[in-house]
């Protein structure tokens, strides 16, 4: 009991011992905080106060010019740019959505780290899908941002340029970026952009023209239809400025961009292809540097097909490819001249029965000669032999005049030859004739001229030539465009205009026709006689030309010696002409330069002319049929509409305008017991007749009637049924 009483003292000596802090209240505690609060409060206030003070006085004038400068800030609306169209409606030229894509470094919460463990694989799923840049490229590609400081990462930097959609989406799924559809997180851009885009690939490429981008980044014409109408296809910028609204600064279009005109040029598509076919093969079989041929059509001038051709500088490879638009660019012409100068000689009343002595004479200091002329022919022969010693005594006397040295010079232009034809195609040259020097060999540039040299005239210049002399003499302008799709949607037809009333007359135009027929159906005379062949479907004619290639200095290599003359041993051989020859319908113009072999005209220009003129008729193209079947009554119409009502009728004639093409009532049976002919009848109205003739009825499709199975006319008891095929179509009688 003792040591038990001890020990409890103990414990209330150690417990007087330790001394307790007063302990806070519960209100005192909620006081001390509030009062902390309270002073961080007016502490911030504070702040705000003075920050708010200093930018509304101190700082006013700062913001308020960076205010201006932001919503004064305008930016360039890009307007969408024009389609080009074929004839029949067909896209040449037309834009389309693709997308960019590239990534932000910069992004809120880009994940560096697994971007760079996954960098590996990324490299090699983009190599697999998008193999421009090996594994190995596109590992380097894609470490390059990370080795220079955050800010001064990319915040676009391009991975690919102008994908396709699916292409795009399929890099969400790729390494890195599947981890997050966030972009934020991957920054992951994926952007539209408008691409211009050519369905029918290099078809007419030159023609029609590319497109190219400027330093401030808009994309105007470089070449063709695209360069040369590049106002109307570009349409005209719209403006937006940035606005203040109550919870944002958005941009407001202040005027709107408005998108290029839609232009439909004249080319038929499948006579675009037919010729490029054809020029292509006749230049790989007689081995040419290059080749070019425009087809147009004789009464409007339009372009139909237009196409150049040059031997692919690969080696190897043997193919020709659109390189040069040589069809806008002059040459010496060659005898194809010879039509212009016959023109001018009939226009001013020479007689084509007069009898020229055509052996090789000696012109001014020069020899004239022809390769293949008799000793004597008529004015009308000279085509037909091509006699340049025919030509020189033609046109020389009666123009190289010192007293008046433009005197030649001045009737082409009085024909029309030397206007521009703007015809949309970029870079259109007009021909080049100098006037001569009567002091430095005046008299043989005259001479020359006349028979296709010293003189310069394009493909594209002889077409519209020879086209109208096939046009009777109406010098109509050629065009590559014959409408415009105004911006509300609305076409504008251009009419067919007009390089001169008449480039010659009618009577001149056929003596020409006739010159150009002999050239090419005469023996032994004609210089293409051999062209056709006894199953060609229809007859043509045309001029055939040779000119020696001039030496000319190469623009790429300034640097390199020139020497002016021709060159050894090489031609240009040229093709005029136009078919078929008692209704011209198209004229076609074929240049080749340098044929190694086939070196003769007939066998190079001809013979596109020759086997298009087969393919054309064989499609019927030219005014006939392709169909070799006997052809329908042309006084037969189709039956759009059939009823043995009066009424009805009577209001289909009124409401379209027609009478011919209603039938007249059919007979509501052929005889009891047989299937009525309700053939273009409504459904409703063949039910009720085929119904009171006691038959039961079965349909497909919708519209008229097109057929019945039994067939009209056709022996069925009542009580049997009868099938009806409808359609939309009218049905032919």
């Amino acid at each position: 009991m003792a040591v038990k009483k001890s020990t409890a003292a103990g414990r209330r000596k150690s417990r007087k011992k330790v001394q307790r802090k007063p302990r806070m209240s519960r209100r005192a505690h909620i006081f001390s905080r509030l009062a902390l609060i309270t002073a961080l409060i007016i502490m911030v206030s504070i702040w705000i106060s003075v920050k708010a003070i200093r930018n509304a006085v101190v700082d006013a004038p700062e913001w308020n010019k960076k205010a201006d400068s932001t919503l004064s800030a305008t930016k360039v609306i890009p307007p969408m740019r024009g389609d080009i169209l074929a004839a029949d409606g067909s896209i040449l030229a037309t834009n389309l959505n693709y997308y960019d894509v590239s990534i932000d470094f910069r992004a809120q919460k880009f994940k560096v780290l697994d971007y760079s463990r996954n960098i590996d694989r990324l490299a090699d799923t983009m190599a697999r899908y998008f193999p421009q840049r090996t594994v190995h490229q596109w590992k380097e590609h894609l470490q390059k941002p990370l080795e220079q400081p955050r800010s001064k990462r990319s915040r676009s930097y391009r991975l690919l340029r102008a994908v396709p959609f699916d292409m795009a989406e399929k890099v969400r799924n790729f390494p890195f970026f599947e981890l997050s559809r966030n972009a934020n997180k991957t920054g992951l851009k994926i952007e539209p952009v408008l691409v211009r885009r050519y369905p029918y690939g290099e078809m007419a490429a030159l023609s029609i023209g590319r497109v190219g981008e400027l330093p401030n980044g808009q994309k105007h014409g470089v070449s063709g239809l695209e360069y040369a109408l590049d106002s109307l296809l570009y349409g005209k910028p719209g403006v937006a400025r940035k606005v203040l609204f109550t919870n944002r600064v958005a941009p407001w279009v202040m005027e709107p961009a408005r998108n290029g005109y839609t232009l439909t040029t004249t080319i038929d598509v499948t006579m675009q292809d037919l010729l490029e076919y054809e020029l292509d093969y006749m230049l790989r079989e007689s081995d040419a540097d290059w080749g070019t041929a425009i087809l147009m059509e004789v009464q409007t001038g339009d372009i139909k097909a237009i196409s150049n051709l040059e031997r692919d500088t690969v080696p190897g490879t043997g193919r020709y490819i659109e390189a040069m638009n040589r069809a806008v660019q002059g040459f010496e012409p060659g005898s194809v001249m010879k039509a212009i100068s016959m023109t001018v000689a009939l226009e001013d009343g020479v007689n084509i029965e007069q009898v020229y002595d055509t052996r090789p004479f000696v012109y001014k200091g020069k020899m004239m000669k022809d390769t293949h002329s008799p000793s004597t022919l008529k004015v009308k022969q000279f085509m037909e032999y091509s006699s340049n010693i025919g030509m020189v005594k033609l046109i020389a006397p009666r123009y190289a005049v010192p007293s008046d040295p433009g005197k030649y010079h001045r009737r082409l232009e009085e024909l029309g030859l030397f206007e521009k034809f703007n015809t949309g195609i970029a870079n259109e040259q007009i021909p080049y004739f100098p006037l001569p020097d009567y002091q430095r060999g005046g008299y043989l540039t005259i001479a020359t001229q006349a028979y296709g040299y010293t003189a310069k005239i394009s493909p594209l210049y002889l077409c519209g030539v020879y086209n109208a002399i096939a046009n009777d003499g109406k010098f109509v302008r050629p065009r590559l465009v014959s409408a415009m799709r105004l911006d509300n949607g609305v076409d504008s037809i251009l009419p067919v205009t007009y390089v001169r009333e008449r480039w010659c007359s009618p009577e001149n135009a056929a003596i020409l026709r006739q010159m150009f027929h002999d050239v090419v159906y005469n023996k032994p005379g004609g210089t293409a006689w051999r062209l056709p062949d006894k199953d060609d479907p229809v007859e043509y004619a045309g001029k055939s030309g040779t000119a020696r290639v001039a030496a000319e200095r190469d623009p790429r290599h300034p640097e390199r010696p020139y020497k002016p003359g021709y060159i050894e041993n090489a031609y240009r051989y040229a093709w005029a002409g136009f078919f078929p020859y008692d209704h011209p319908k198209y004229t076609l113009v074929v240049l080749t330069s340098n044929p190694r072999t086939n070196r003769a005209p007939y066998a190079t220009g001809g013979m596109v002319m020759k086997r298009l003129v087969r393919k054309m008729f064989s499609r019927g193209m030219l005014g006939n049929t392709s169909d070799y079947r006997a052809e329908a009554n042309p006084g037969t119409a189709p039956e759009m509409f059939v009823s043995n009502r009066a009424d009805r009728r009577e209001t289909v004639r009124k409401a379209y305008n027609i009478s011919s093409v209603v039938a007249e009532p059919r007979p509501a049976a052929v005889s009891a017991g047989h299937v009525p002919d309700v053939r273009g009848m409504g459904l409703r109205e063949a039910l009720v007749t085929l119904e009171a003739a006691g038959y039961e009825v079965g349909f497909s499709g919708t519209g008229y009637v097109r057929n019945t199975h039994p067939a009209p006319g056709a022996a069925l008891k009542a009580g049997q049924k009868v099938r009806l095929e409808l359609t939309q179509e009218a049905k032919r009688q």
